[in-house]
């Protein structure tokens, strides 16, 4: 690789911050920048040529790296216009197929005796309501998977990838689609001891419930995404739970701080403790070199036999460098198409910076809406006469506290962009609503336990931006009559 090349790889490494989520519309590596930084060529599709033996792969028309979301849905594009049998080749990571990854913090998490989800439950597509893609649903659609083992190089030249176990593959047009990693703690601050955790995969969660069986105490360390789903499972075992975080409070790239507050309090009344305002000092061992206590950057330590860390991901760019990296928002830069640089290679999902059209700047999305529109979107570009460009609306969603016994179950969506001054209607039991003002138009809408109807108008008001009547928007009695006033507004 080039002096440029590696120079701009670690520009890229060192431009994500630990700890923060890319996806939110406020964080500094979102700020707006030229439409692209990377010079596109107009992309033809590589013909394919038939190659030697030498080869690992059969399938070498389309290859897929990465075996997340973003690989099965693209898979099912694949295979619903015709060009997936005997073409199609999918390099995995993991010994599964494709799978939906947000389970993993979620049902798969649940305690034993609560029915908890586990595969093939939820291959990909199932999560949108698809079909469930298991290891015979591949074989029947003629697509070829290779299991563990991940690639480590590439030659764009040659249109070849090297594997870690030395093999040799060939592309004809090439979608990298290798997601996110987590963020860990170094070694030396006990990172690695037994008994802390991060969540990725299948492999992860499974070492996690294994500490989980066991465990009288535990930490959590983030207070986003995983924090808050991975807390609300620990509450469903009946453990000891602390969530730890350095931010005045929880969610705070998404939630206001009264829309927090709510949260929080159920949490609490579900036995979670907080501390907020925290920095983690070290991760300390006992004497049978398992981690024991979480210790503070203010000396004080917390008792811990399990702790499972959420700071945040960053996206896995090695070994694709070359085909250009983003330095603003972090990942692979590709167009309206998910085209990268080279003609003929492809990123989507978590690892592509791509084109935000409609708040006009470069985003990189870390989340499951995202890892299937964009996998939709760029194999529909790359098989048809498609030219239209990516329009995403920024989607965000968690559900916790689903298992059998909950005494209240939490679903949120969230739709838009998190600018300008918010309005709070509800009293949280259960509707809760957030709307965002900005110049007097709605830029995005958070809803607690809404109705489905409810939750489909959040989109047409996000993607629509009316102007709503603040002042009827405040006074509104209730969740219903405030999003009331936002659809009449769709009609002015």
């Amino acid at each position: 690789m080039s002096t440029v090349l590696r120079s701009l790889a670690m520009a890229s490494s060192s431009s994500i911050r630990h700890g923060i989520s890319l996806w939110c519309p406020q964080s500094p590596s979102l700020k707006r920048i030229p439409r692209t930084s990377v010079p596109f060529t107009s992309f033809r599709r590589t013909a394919f040529v038939a190659s030697s033996a030498a080869f690992s792969n059969e399938n070498r028309e389309f290859v897929i790296v990465g075996g997340g979301n973003s690989a099965g849905y693209a898979a099912r594009t694949f295979v619903e216009h015709g060009m997936a049998d005997g073409k199609l080749c999918i390099v995995c990571k993991e010994a599964f197929p494709p799978y939906e990854r947000p389970a993993l913090t979620k049902g798969y998490l649940f305690p034993l005796d609560k029915k908890p989800a586990r595969l093939p439950g939820f291959h990909t597509c199932v999560g949108s309501g698809g079909e469930r893609q298991t290891q015979d649903w591949y074989k029947e659609h003629g697509i070829e998977l290779l299991y563990q083992d991940p690639v480590t190089g590439v030659d764009v030249q040659t249109q070849t990838l090297t594997t870690s176990s030395g093999n040799v593959l060939k592309y004809g047009s090439l979608i990298i689609a290798t997601g996110c990693a987590s963020v860990r703690f170094p070694e030396k601050i006990g990172g690695d001891l037994p008994g802390v955790h991060y969540i990725r995969d299948v492999a992860d969660a499974d070492s996690l419930i294994s500490s989980l069986e066991k465990a009288r105490k535990v930490v959590v360390i983030g207070g986003g995404y995983i924090g808050m789903e991975v807390a609300a499972a620990t509450v469903g075992w009946k453990l000891d739970t602390t969530i730890i975080f350095p931010e005045d409070h929880l969610m705070p790239r998404l939630f206001t701080p009264s829309l927090a507050k709510r949260y929080e309090g159920l949490y609490q009344e579900n036995g979670v403790k907080f501390l907020k305002g925290a920095r983690i000092d070290k991760l300390e061992a006992g004497s049978d070199g398992r981690v024991a206590a979480v210790r503070l950057a203010n000396g004080s330590s917390i008792e811990a036999d399990t702790v499972i860390v959420g700071i945040g991901a960053k996206p896995v760019v090695s070994p694709f460098e070359e085909v250009g990296l983003n330095t603003t928002a972090g990942g692979i830069q590709v167009d309206g198409l998910f085209r990268t640089s080279i003609p003929g290679i492809f990123a989507i999902g978590d690892v592509a910076a791509f084109p935000l059209k409609i708040y006009d700047r470069i985003a990189r999305v870390e989340h499951v809406d995202h890892a299937r529109r964009s996998a939709h979107h760029c194999v529909r570009a790359l098989l048809t006469a498609q030219t239209h460009q990516y329009d995403y609306l920024p989607h965000f969603y968690s559900r916790v506290f689903e298992y059998e016994g909950s005494a209240r179950r939490i679903w949120w969506q969230f739709y838009g962009d998190n600018v300008g001054e918010t309005i709070e209607i509800g009293n949280f039991d259960p509707k809760v609503a957030t709307f965002w003002l900005d110049s007097g138009r709605l830029r995005g809408v958070f809803l607690e336990s809404g109705s489905p109807e409810e939750f489909e108008l959040l989109p047409r008001l996000a993607r629509s931006q009316p102007v709503v009547d603040k002042a009827k928007l405040q006074s509104a009695s209730s969740v219903e009559a405030a999003l009331e006033v936002a659809r009449s507004s769709l009609q002015n």
